[in-house]
């Protein structure tokens, strides 16, 4: 066995063909819930900002927080509510959504988080596979819940935007007169119980309810904050950047920006000089919009300590292009599943690597296979894996789902393609399912989106497989210009036969230009969906060039 960098203590083992983190250090009990964790340290610190919701331009202090999760959480037993009932939430990010979050933690309740945003089958079939005693929404989406519902023996409320005829959380805060007699349950199962369900990125159909437990992982994920942080993320508590963000915000005792809003670059840059904002996590795609608004300026980003982005591809082109606009802030690029409940690993040196995903995280495993399931070594491209020291409870009721993914070892099959290099940095190249064949020659769509967005006028693409009998996948893209600009469908399928040499890299299925490009709930790109707009823009669209 060798070290890769005594410093961090990271290595790697030559016989087993294993990449290794450095060493982790619990400093939680092992047996200590995250609802415990959070109550303890919002007890320490009563009179410091918790939470403000920018859009509600409401304010909480960790006493207030605190007293209104006592509140919800005493209620919930009222109810009977025990640790093997679920409560679900279909909510963006606004003031009582934190109340509900920590009462369900406070009393070992499984929180099943569904977005807002998606479509009313997806909502249906998610809630049916957890079958929650007690669902939260916001007033506008009531249309859509009672629907998805009305099969279940659920109880609905509201969180926001109230409505006469549903009872709403606000009575659920109402003094219970106990309040400062409340401790938080012990959990029946122990760590391994469940803290969350979230969801699955769904971009290959109706996304799945992915098991969170009450690890402690969620402490030291960002080791490099405090308490003087200022803490803002666009995602909602139904994906994993959501429940990390408010996990540990609370943690560090820090304060946390919230809006409803969708993302809008000149709001998100109106918000991080206004609340002073030293920390954010942004998906890729929002980077490419934000450096092409006309409104960025050092200025605007200068109270930013560290950025970090994740959950897709960011190329060269724009990630050094957005550091020129922060004056002392460190971008991060990081890499993990929702499935692996966490960061599986950080690049702090994107000027050194700026292509790699990073280094492993304290106390997580990795290996490289190819697709006999043989392990590869440095430099070699195959299926990333990783491991962890704790059992994962799998998707929710979808044992087949579940197996496909994580295997009896306790080994992840990401799905990702990748290697490590010789200094034990990892480097995804694409998904698997995003590795295509044109006349039996492999291509990457990454390596096809990299050449497009080098582009002066583009500030976003997708590239695709276009599935054809007689050649297979055709690459073809879609493809987001700059407001104004003459940009059209020729220049970009030129554009890319100049750069490779190889014919099979082409652009055979065509491209087009649109206004924007379909997102998840936590912006990432909606693959799925851009596929079916540019199908369907074949016949009308007359930017499109096949």
């Amino acid at each position: 066995m060798f070290e890769i960098d005594a410093s961090i203590g990271a290595t790697y083992d030559a016989d087993s063909k294993e990449w290794l983190g450095p060493k982790f250090v619990d400093f939680y009990d092992h047996n200590a819930s995250v609802g415990r964790i959070l109550f303890e340290q919002m007890r320490r610190c009563p009179h410091s900002i918790c939470q403000i919701s920018d859009s509600e331009q409401t304010s909480l202090t960790y006493e207030e927080a605190l007293m209104q999760a006592i509140r919800v959480a005493e209620h919930f037993r009222k109810l009977g509510l025990t640790q093997r009932d679920i409560v679900g939430v279909v909510a963006r990010n606004t003031t009582h959504l934190m109340a509900v979050a920590l009462a369900c933690f406070f009393n070992g309740i499984a929180l099943h988080a569904v977005n807002p945003n998606l479509e009313e089958k997806s909502v249906k079939s998610l809630f049916e596979t957890t079958k929650p005693k007690y669902i939260f929404f916001d007033g506008q989406d009531y249309a859509k819940v009672e629907r998805a519902t009305n099969d279940l023996e659920t109880n609905l409320y509201t969180l926001s935007n109230h409505l006469s005829k549903v009872p709403s959380v606000k009575d659920l805060l109402k003094p219970t007169g106990s309040e400062h007699t409340f401790t938080p349950a012990i959990l029946e199962d122990g760590p391994n119980q469940t803290l969350a369900i979230l969801c699955s990125s769904g971009t290959t159909g109706v996304p799945k309810a992915v098991t969170i437990s009450n690890h402690k992982r969620f402490f030291d994920m960002f080791h490099f904050l405090n308490s003087e942080d200022v803490f803002f993320v666009l995602s909602t508590l139904d994906w994993l950047t959501g429940l990390i963000m408010l996990i540990a915000s609370i943690g560090f005792g820090a304060k946390r920006i919230i809006t409803e809003r969708p993302f809008d670059a000149g709001y998100f840059l109106k918000l991080i000089p206004e609340y002073k904002i030293t920390f954010t996590i942004i998906a890729p795609p929002l980077l490419a919009v934000l450096l092409n608004h006309q409104s960025i300026t050092v200025e605007k980003l200068d109270s930013l300590r560290y950025l970090l982005y994740g959950g897709g591809n960011c190329s060269t082109h724009i990630q050094q292009g957005f550091q020129k606009y922060l004056s002392h802030a460190r971008m991060i690029f990081a890499y993990g599943l929702t499935e692996f409940e966490a960061v599986l690993t950080m690049n702090c040196k994107l000027l050194e690597k700026p292509q790699a995903v990073g280094r492993l995280q304290p106390g997580y495993k990795a290996k490289i296979i190819d697709e006999s399931g043989k392990r590869l070594s440095a430099g070699e491209v195959g299926e990333i894996c990783c491991q962890h020291s704790r059992q994962w409870l799998g998707y929710h009721n979808n044992n087949v789902a579940t197996e496909a993914i994580y295997k009896t070892d306790g080994w992840f099959h990401t799905g990702d393609l990748g290697f490590f290099d010789t200094d034990g940095y990892l480097h995804v190249i694409d998904r698997k399912k995003n590795i295509l064949k044109y006349f039996g020659m492999q291509y990457c769509t990454k390596e096809i989106e990299e050449v497009i967005v080098q582009m002066p006028h583009v500030t976003e693409v997708c590239v695709f497989g276009i599935s054809r009998d007689d050649v297979g996948d055709a690459a073809a893209a879609a493809v987001v210009k700059i407001p104004g600009s003459s940009l059209n469908a020729p220049d970009v399928i030129r554009h890319v036969k100049e750069h490779f040499e190889a014919t099979y890299k082409h652009l055979h299925g065509g491209a087009v230009i649109v206004e924007e490009l379909p997102k998840l709930g936590n912006s990432k790109l909606n693959r799925k969906a851009i596929k079916e707009m540019f199908l369907s823009s074949q016949t009308r669209n007359s930017n499109t060039v096949f």
